[in-house]
């Protein structure tokens, strides 16, 4: 009874998700970047083109696209994966073409497209969390990372958005909008992969020096990283030494380099950035990636 109420709470929980995130998602198109002609790649990106050709709605453009794309996604992902996605285009298209009534909240064309791509690609992240995507592109990404799992969502979007700005470049003949739509676009990769694989950034430091086991001792303790041991010899020398590898989050980085300085002056010492860290203290390699 515990597991079908828990169960009931996650699925009642995720479309509560789906349906403030599927708003955010339309209020970023409709009040910043659709106002001002920014199209800001995928489906989205087209049906803002086409509103402009045809005047019909922005939205009603979405819902349109998406149907042959829904219908793969039924294919690939299966009837679970499909109903909520459903739920959420039809949703976002609705709630596009309901508040594009109201005027934009900016007409700064850089703060719309800072502002828009980071509220739609925050609303994207969130919803693709909880297992569902706006459709369109996101359904189409969701397909390729299946090919190339270790791919970052954003590079993805950032590729296929690349190929409908450099259409709505041509097709309105406004290298300026481009520009500005492309800004839009590298925010929201940005945004994207923020939102949905979190600040990653640490640093990797390698140490070799003949002072390794008291250096070790000392980030065990004063730092609290782990540390691994790798048998090296010099090149030149012959001479057999420990290499110290550790991993540590940014802030930490400063105190173990001092704590090597102290230790061993003379010691070599390499640091270099880690974008992406998986195990103990960071992320789970085992569990789901988007």
């Amino acid at each position: 009874m515990k597991k079908k109420c828990n169960a009931i709470a996650k699925l009642i929980y995720k479309y509560v998700v789906i349906t403030i995130f599927s708003f955010g998602y339309a209020v970023g198109i409709s009040l910043f970047l659709d106002p001002n002609n920014l199209a800001p790649g995928g489906v989205t990106g087209i049906s803002i083109i086409l509103n402009r050709l045809t005047g019909l709605g922005t939205g009603t453009w979405v819902l349109i696209l998406n149907i042959p794309i829904l219908i793969l996604g039924l294919w690939k992902f299966g009837v679970r994966f499909m109903v909520s996605t459903t739920y959420c285009t039809i949703l976002s298209s609705a709630f596009m073409n309901v508040i594009s009534v109201y005027p934009p909240i900016t007409q700064d064309k850089m703060l719309a497209a800072l502002s828009g791509a980071a509220i739609v690609a925050t609303s994207m992240g969130m919803i693709m969390k909880v297992g569902a995507t706006t459709g369109g592109i996101d359904i189409v990404v969701k397909t390729l990372k299946r090919k190339y799992p270790y791919m970052k969502t954003g590079k993805f979007y950032l590729i296929i958005d690349a190929c409908v700005v450099i259409v709505s470049a041509i097709l309105f003949r406004d290298i300026e909008i481009a520009l500005y739509a492309t800004i839009a676009i590298i925010t929201s990769s940005f945004m994207m992969d923020l939102v949905l694989y979190g600040r990653d950034g640490a640093k990797m430091i390698y140490i070799i020096s003949d002072k390794a086991d008291a250096i070790a001792e000392r980030l065990l303790r004063e730092v609290g990283i782990g540390v691994t041991f790798v048998n090296g010899q010099g090149g030149f020398s012959g001479v057999d030494k420990k290499v110290i590898i550790c991993v540590m989050r940014k802030p930490l980085s400063p105190k173990a380099q001092e704590i090597v300085k102290e230790e061993d002056a003379e010691s070599f010492m390499i640091v270099t950035d880690a974008t992406e860290i998986f195990g103990e203290g960071y992320k789970s390699y085992f569990s789901e990636r988007l």
